[in-house]
């Protein structure tokens, strides 16, 4: 690899001096003249006819616009229900919500009316006096329940709650388990939980008369997605539409997809003609946010004298909520995932998709991935403690090694494509996570700390992630005529870091300082296409497609500057901004120059007959994902007495190929590690037997903080990708792929003493004391 000067440095984050500084612009920060505000009037019932809405006395209220129910708005409206963000034939055509419920509510949180108002004071008062005659329903809670022959359905219109069954296999999984010389069985429980970005949901919609344009800012991972739906629901056209997002404080997949109150919010914008803006506060976010999980796995597996994996085969049943806004590929990639990083000869998996009256699941960070491999660790676990081998052992002779790769899976990814680990060495990996933490000293550590009371564990997960998703995402690279380098991209900021990395990559190819370039993403109106921040692409296809834009770009200048310089290509040299003659300091041109060249003279003719401009708009389209992944080893301590588990020592190696920032690449490992935390020990969305949400507050929801959260010790192991130009892979959620899998056998592996076995978490103080109770301690 040649060497570099940006690419791969630790550049200072572009983004972060007006974050720091308190000048980010977020959605919440944005005002204008005539302002109103909106307050949604939301469900109290998990499940209810809605008989009648009485918004007489909240119009009547001073500072009071308009009360908007669904009726209201269906003039406005193409189509009721919204879009399905990934469609597929094979789910019913009314699995989407309503913009504003119509005749039915089916969880707590649905969005029944709207108040506009002068403040967002009024709104919430007035809301509070809107009567809704509610007819209560049975609602069903848990996914298992709800399969039963007489479960209520979700939903009047549905004759059962089953959205849709499928399967994943491959091999002979049934002549596998017949000549199996052992075979093992478990059932786990994956929990609800949520995003919580520090921002939560947001927009601000105002329509310009002048202009005929509606602009909708939303804090949304997929500005150009909003607004094809939003064209698609209020019959408007490129030109008549636009949307930006502002700063994002954080997605993590919840931002991930066009909510009913982003359509309500400009439907009401056209009707009222005056600026709306809707925050969501975080009551909010825990009624109506989308979550991730709830899934029932029950698996068997069967594996040789060696602890060798042979075949594994069960089942998976997923909790949907009420509706779904988004397909059904958070189960599609837990079911996948589920081989992860080692070699599983044969495969049979039975999914049942199921509706529930709770909020809507769709991927959070990992996207299904950590379930998968949650379960692929204790299925490990269980083989090595039926054999008594060491756990970490029983890894190392079922990863694909370095030999093998690229390592293709009879299995397809939702797009169609094979699943293909196209590059790394995951055996390497995990060697250096077992070096870096002692993984060799600490029978004798763990042996020592028992003797004085304590008790510590170890534990080791691996995992991969499919990173780079398509189909494509778009990149403009234009030098202006102020001599400006300007990137234009689809991409989506949202606190990681993208903008510095697609200027260092820009700045890469005119040798300039990448706080230089200009980056402009999530606005509809500079780039016309957009795939958005989702699945740990961007660097992968946006990077590629401003590196392949950035280097058209170069070419062209360099040939203009030849011309004007009356010298061939080859004599000449870029860095600094400049355009020289090799050998000549000071002979050559800038870039600025170049680019006012071809800018044109009224009425003269361009020189040498090329086209206007210093410009190119590429797009990239991955022939297929590229999988990063790594390990993780955690050391963990119990006390027994409170059954509090404290992390003592994290350590991760990741793979993410080239790196472009690995101040970056860290930050984002770092955090995937965190929310990986958050999943194994302390986050649960909690729903009671009628569907009622019992935790919406960070009171009763715990996320972990600085003082839980330990030192995560990274190291990178770079292994370039064959399949992008930059040789780069996804970071943004491979740090919370393993996690779960790894600390929870650490927890496990310092209760041995107790035989306490793990199937569910997050693993809270409470569910330890339940697992303890009566249990007497193994004598050594």
């Amino acid at each position: 690899m040649h060497e570099t000067k940006y690419v791969g440095r630790a550049v200072k984050r572009l983004e972060d001096r007006p974050l720091l500084t308190g000048n980010g612009r977020f959605v919440a920060d944005l005002s204008f003249p005539d302002m109103l505000e909106a307050a949604f009037v939301r469900s109290p019932h998990a499940h209810a006819a809605i008989r009648a809405i009485d918004t007489a006395a909240a119009r009547q209220c001073a500072g009071v616009h308009a009360v908007l129910t669904f009726s209201d708005l269906a003039p406005l409206l193409a189509q009721e229900r919204l879009p399905l963000q990934f469609r597929t034939a094979r789910l019913p055509s009314d699995i989407t919500p309503l913009v504003l419920a119509k005749d039915e509510v089916a969880f707590v949180g649905e969005a029944v009316a709207v108040v506009i108002a002068q403040s967002r004071y009024i709104a919430e008062d007035a809301a509070a006096l809107v009567a809704v005659d509610y007819a209560p329903l049975p609602a069903v809670s848990d996914c298992r329940q709800a399969l039963a022959p007489q479960a209520p359905c979700a939903h009047r219109a549905r004759a059962s709650n089953l959205l849709i069954e499928f399967e994943q296999s491959y091999g002979d999984a049934a002549d596998a388990f017949a000549r199996a010389p052992h075979r093992a069985s478990i059932n786990l429980k994956q929990h609800r939980g949520g995003a919580h970005s520090i921002e939560g949901r947001g927009a601000v919609a105002a329509y310009d008369v002048n202009d005929d344009r509606l602009t909708l800012w939303s804090s949304t991972q997929l500005a150009h997605e909003v607004r094809a739906f939003l064209m698609k629901m209020l019959r408007l056209d490129e030109n008549q539409l636009r949307v930006v997002a502002a700063d994002v404080g954080g997605g993590f997949g919840a931002k991930f997809v066009m909510y009913p109150e982003e359509v309500t919010l400009a439907a009401a914008c056209l009707l009222l003609r005056r600026p709306i803006k809707w925050i969501e506060d975080r009551r909010e976010h825990f009624l109506a946010a989308v979550q991730e999980r709830d899934q029932y796995w029950d698996l068997e597996v069967a594996f040789d004298n060696d602890g060798r994996l042979l075949a594994v085969r069960g089942q998976l049943i997923h909790d949907e909520g009420a509706y779904t806004p988004q397909g059904i590929n958070l189960p599609y990639n837990a079911s996948t995932a589920l081989p992860g990083p080692y070699m599983l000869p044969a495969f049979q998996f039975d999914v049942r998709v199921v509706e529930t009256n709770k909020v809507a699941t769709m991927p959070v960070r990992g996207a299904g991935y950590p379930e998968g491999a949650f379960a692929m660790e204790r299925l490990l676990d269980c083989i090595a403690d039926e054999l008594q081998l060491d756990r970490a052992e029983v890894r190392r002779r079922n990863l694909v090694p370095p030999e093998k790769m690229p390592y293709v899976f009879p299995l397809k990814t939702r797009a169609g494509a094979p699943i293909t680990l196209d590059s790394g060495d995951f055996p390497s990996y995990q060697r250096a996570a077992l070096d870096a933490i002692d993984y060799a000293g600490f029978a004798e550590r763990q042996r020592r700390n028992r003797a004085s009371g304590r008790y510590l564990g170890i534990g080791v997960g691996n995992g991969a992630k499919g990173t780079g998703r398509g189909p494509f995402e778009s990149g403009i690279v234009r030098i202006g005529r102020s001599g400006r380098v300007s990137v234009y991209t689809g991409a989506m900021p949202m606190g990681q870091g993208i903008k510095t990395a697609l200027a260092q990559i820009c700045a890469e190819q005119f040798g300039i300082a990448p706080d230089t370039v200009s980056v402009i993403a999530g606005d509809t109106a500079v780039i016309p296409y957009g795939q958005g921040g989702f699945a740990s692409r961007q660097t992968v296809t946006a990077g590629s497609a401003v590196h392949l834009a950035a280097g058209k770009v170069r070419d062209k200048a360099l040939e203009v500057a030849a011309h004007l310089l009356e010298v061939s290509v080859g004599d000449l040299e870029l860095r600094d901004g400049r355009i020289e003659i090799a050998g000549a300091p000071g002979s050559g041109l800038t870039l600025h120059e170049v680019a006012e060249a071809v800018s044109g003279v009224p009425g003269y003719a361009m020189p040498g007959q090329f086209e206007p401009g210093l410009e190119s708009m590429q797009s990239f389209l991955p022939s297929a994902l590229t999988y990063g992944g790594g390990c993780h080893a955690v050391e963990v301590e119990v006390d027994i007495e409170t059954c509090g588990v404290r992390i003592l020592r994290y350590v991760v190696v990741n793979d993410c190929g080239r790196i472009i920032n690995p101040m970056i690449a860290e930050g984002q490992v770092v955090g995937g590690a965190a929310h990986g935390i958050g999943n194994a020990l302390y986050e649960w969305m909690g729903y009671d037997d009628a569907a009622q949400p019992l935790t919406t507050t960070f009171a009763d929801y715990l996320i972990p903080s600085a003082t839980e959260v330990p030192k995560i010790e990274v190291t990178f192991a770079e292994f370039p990708s064959p399949l992008n130009p930059l040789g780069v892979k996804g970071v943004g959620e491979s740090g919370c792929v393993p996690a779960a899998g790894a600390i929870v056998s650490a927890i496990e592996n310092a209760l041995a003493p107790f035989d306490v076995r793990i199937s569910e978490y997050p693993v809270t103080p409470a569910r330890l004391y339940a697992l303890l109770a009566g249990r007497p301690q193994r004598q050594p």
